[in-house]
């Protein structure tokens, strides 16, 4: 493509994150459907094509791109992804000549004016250069033809070049070998038409290679080429491009996609911290005593272990027994408070050791090897806490916060303040020599056969910082996951998403009402943030215990885990959920089930009135007494609600939510299907976990392609029941025994010997 002042408008292109600035994010085997207002000048038709390929090659792949009805010249078209990779798209849009003379010709002609010859003629000028393009594509036969239907259009009558314009074998070789020598193609950094005017020649657009979170080129303008061959870039994969001695230069760059591996758009989670693994109160276990564990929860059906921070627990200032100032002899400490150089680690006692008392490095790859043998993977708690007695206190102590006293300062939220805990300073004067070690430790868990990474608090460091570190660590390791645990201002949410975290935690844990669910989570699925935020839900963490599991007992432990489950594809719980903990550390006395409307509506806007969201006796503080199969357990629904999930791939897609209407305000009803329409959900949870709620749902039978006369069957899912069911309106009951319902609805078929078939 030559590089001239555009021939056709092409603007308004979607999706595409700040102007491009940002990848959009998507999974292997997902789509990406693109929109764009395309038109031109005159009366011209216009055809377009949407463009994609991996980064750092030279081919293209294309797809027509058609008009969107009564869409005012937006024009839309859809592509896929199967690799792992960054992906670049565009979109090329001209004025064709073939269309355009097909048109006026028609118009002429039926408009029986004389002596259309020079019409005639033209048109076979436009048939001969197809069929010049034909060859030039080794497509002999195609350009036998196509000489031979312009011979016959140069002789034909007038009636006779009309229909052989409008017949389907002409139209169908324009359409293959379209005269694209005008075209314009969107870029992101197109040069001002001024330049392009006054260029002294044509430029040639050339792709070049940019890695991610790389700057841009600082300027678009044109320069001369210095030598005739450019060399291949050091990037793998890249092309070399050859130019002519004395063409100007210019580096397109285009909206770029970052497809992740299909983990991160599919995956259930299960956190526990490593040394409480046995459920014992008087001492720690070991990497070698969680297979049990991690067993267990391959049996609920998770596919991710998460441990919180397993690296060796500083001693200065140590914490004790429920954030105890003062540590008793023989406690534990807390995780985050990372680092003992004393203990004499092979690596310095820092984040790229473990803890001795969980084991060794050797025993941790042992333990990667099993977890990795059932069909799991390991996630790893990346929290940039540093201990006192970290290593670089030691080593660099220019690379924290001081006092005016010359002391190192630790870290405050007040009115709490973390003693044990010093934190970074990420712009001091040796800032990069930090950024650079810090993205090392994510490296070397990476060699050592960790790929997920929960990053605890990114919104208290720079932005910047994160860009460049996951950039760096996905070059490397493209299949590497991050997950932003940033509980802070939406703005700093979004933007760490855009910055390239994988998945982020939510407000899920505070939203709680109806009218609260339903606007968050339209915004997660259907505004902007969709093309880049993906949400991992988690109904309770080890530092939040929400008030609505405080109050609720089992039923909102239910409840919670199929919202979880079903409004987003990534969720996890941290262990305990299962068995129902709700011991917080103070809970109000507040009657929650006297009203309900407004316990929830204190869940979601101020919490503070109903508990501390903290639990009693921490793990965090300490080891964790537990029977991992106590009374009361909900391990069986969980069980059931991961075997639906894997069983129904519209659960395991984000985008596909569409809330509906039930006539109650404490029953919340979505609808999940595929693409294709074959596999469809109907999900109603109620929001009490007190009482029984009923409730008519409307059921969109004309969106599933059905007429509404026909009887469909509706399965519960988690119940395993049956109901048979004609029409948009059905009744349903919730109660706390059973709260929710997940009804795959499949309409008969036909009927064989008494028996009906639902497809």
């Amino acid at each position: 493509m030559m590089l001239r002042p555009p021939t056709c408008v092409i603007e308004n292109v979607q999706p595409l994150v700040e102007g491009g600035r940002y990848a959009v994010k998507r999974a292997v085997g997902e789509d990406i459907a693109v929109e764009a207002d395309v038109f031109k000048d005159g009366h011209d038709v216009v055809s377009a094509v949407l463009k994609w390929r991996k980064r750092g090659t030279a081919r293209w792949y294309e797809t027509p791109m058609t008009p969107i009805p009564n869409g005012n010249d937006r024009w839309c078209g859809t592509f896929s992804v199967f690799e792992n990779a960054v992906y670049e798209f565009t979109v090329e849009a001209w004025g064709d000549t073939f269309l355009s003379w097909q048109h006026e010709f028609h118009l002429k002609f039926a408009a029986a004016l004389p002596d259309l010859k020079s019409e005639r003629l033209e048109g076979a000028a436009f048939v001969e250069k197809a069929a010049r393009l034909a060859q030039a594509a080794g497509q002999k036969r195609d350009a036998e033809r196509l000489l031979r239907l312009a011979e016959a259009m140069r002789a034909g009558s007038p009636a006779d070049v009309n229909g052989l314009a409008h017949s389907p074998e002409l139209e169908g070789l324009m359409i293959a070998y379209p005269d694209r020598a005008e075209s314009t193609e969107y870029l992101l950094n197109l040069p001002p038409v001024g330049e392009l005017v006054d260029a002294a020649g044509a430029a040639k657009v050339v792709a070049v290679p940019v890695l991610k979170g790389a700057p841009a080129p600082k300027s678009a303008k044109a320069t001369r080429v210095k030598q005739a061959v450019v060399q291949p870039s050091a990037e793998a994969g890249a092309t070399p491009a050859s130019r002519t001695i004395g063409e100007p230069e210019f580096s397109a760059r285009y909206p770029l996609v970052y497809v992740d591996r299909p983990g991160a758009a599919f995956s259930q989670w299960y956190e526990f911290f490593p040394r409480s693994a046995e459920g014992r109160g008087d001492k720690g276990s070991t990497f070698r005593d969680c297979l049990p564990r991690i067993d267990d929860a391959k049996a609920m059906g998770f596919d991710v272990i998460y441990f919180p921070p397993i690296h060796p627990i500083g001693v200065t200032a140590r914490k004790g027994r429920n954030n105890a100032v003062t540590c008793e002899p023989g406690e534990p400490g807390v995780p985050y408070a990372i680092g003992n150089r004393h203990q004499k680690c092979p690596n310095g006692g820092g984040h790229k050791d473990v803890a001795p008392e969980l084991g060794t490095l050797a025993d941790f790859a042992w333990l990667v090897k099993e977890i990795h043998a059932r069909g799991m993977e390991l996630a790893l708690d990346f929290a940039l806490n540093c201990s006192p007695d970290h290593p670089y206190v030691h080593e660099h102590p220019d690379w924290f916060y001081k006092r005016p006293d010359g002391t190192i300062k630790y870290a405050e939220n007040p009115p709490k303040k973390y003693q044990d805990v010093y934190p970074l300073n990420y712009h001091n004067a040796d800032w990069r020599t930090l950024w650079s070690e810090i993205a090392s430790v994510v490296e070397f868990w990476c060699e050592h056969g960790v790929r997920i990474f929960r990053v605890d608090n990114p919104h208290t460091k720079p932005v910047a910082f994160w860009e460049y570190l996951i950039a760096r660590v996905q070059q490397r390791f493209p299949d590497a996951i991050f997950l932003s645990e940033a509980f802070t201002r939406p703005k700093m949410m979004k933007v760490l998403a855009r910055a390239g975290f994988t998945q982020s935690y939510t407000y899920f844990t505070w939203r709680n009402t109806k009218q609260g669910l339903t606007e968050y989570f339209s915004e997660l699925t259907h505004s902007e943030s969709a093309e880049t935020m993906r949400p991992n839900l988690w109904p309770n963490t080890p530092d939040i215990l929400p008030s609505f599991l405080q109050f609720g007992g089992r039923p909102a432990f239910v409840i919670r885990a199929v919202l979880a489950a079903t409004l987003a594809s990534v969720y996890g719980i941290y262990s305990g959920f299962e068995l129902c903990e709700n011991a917080g550390l103070e809970r109000k006395p507040w009657d929650a089930a006297g009203d309900v409307r407004q316990f929830l509506h204190l869940c979601d806007n101020d919490y503070k009135q109903l508990a501390r969201e903290e639990y009693l006796d921490s793990e965090k503080y300490q080891w964790k007494a537990r029977d991992w199969n106590a009374p009361g357990h909900i391990k069986e629904t969980i069980t059931r609600l991961n075997r639906i999930r894997r069983e129904n791939r519209a659960l395991q897609q984000l985008l596909n939510l569409r809330f509906h209407h039930a006539d109650n305000d404490l029953v919340l009803y979505f609808v999940k299907m595929t693409a294709a329409r074959d596999n469809i959900l109907l999900i109603a949870v109620s929001l009490d976990p007190f009482h029984a709620q009923d409730a008519f749902i409307h059921v969109p039978v004309e969106q599933f392609g059905w007429m509404e006369s026909q009887t469909y069957q509706a399965h519960d899912l988690l119940h395993d029941e049956r109901y048979l069911w004609s029409g948009h309106r059905q009744f349903i009951r919730l109660t706390p025994e059973k709260p929710a319902h997940i009804f795959r609805v499949r309409r008969k078929s036909h009927s064989e010997q008494d028996f009906d078939y639902f497809l």
